[in-house]
């Protein structure tokens, strides 16, 4: 009796972590695949996470990672501003400061109120004491009401 209880158990549990796992896999009904963009933004995101944690070598390696989708992503799709953000982003975080301000000077050319851009433009005005630069790009964010203005004016406030 103990054992049929026991199997019974075992069967139930692995039929419900079976279900589990084919409802949450991949499936026919879970749209459409992720494209290099959403990749690469999904790993930039996990790469900031382990660089607030102080993980700064994880969050290198993610960088690099999502830069190489990013790449491709661009190739697939060019002059996209959202994809060149990410991309002068992780460029920004590897050090390639020059490479990171031509994407986000390509992507204002397409959308020059782009929030993010001009945060992270900012950014990399600062940390290469261009500090009347990154001025400019706060006053393009002047009125948003966003976050990406309040960040860049702690920044700049603090410099």
């Amino acid at each position: 009796m103990k054992k049929n209880l026991l199997l019974i158990v075992i069967i139930f549990s692995l039929s419900v972590i079976g279900y589990s796992y084919g409802a949450s896999s991949g499936g026919a009904n879970d749209g459409a695949k992720k494209t290099n963009y959403d990749k690469g933004a999904y790993i930039i995101k996990k790469a900031k996470k382990y660089e607030k944690k102080g993980k700064i070598k994880k969050a290198t390696i993610q960088y690099e990672k999502a830069l190489k989708y990013l790449i491709k992503s661009n190739k697939e799709k060019p002059n996209q501003p959202d994809t060149l953000n990410y991309l002068g982003f992780a460029s920004r975080k590897l050090g390639n400061f020059e490479v990171a301000e031509k994407y986000y000077l390509e992507g204002l050319k397409i959308k020059p109120n782009h929030k993010g851009i001009n945060e992270y433009l900012g950014e990399l005005y600062i940390k290469t004491n261009r500090v009347e630069l990154a001025k400019q790009r706060l006053e393009v964010l002047k009125g948003c009401a966003c976050e990406e203005y309040s960040e860049l004016k702690e920044l700049i406030d603090n410099n």
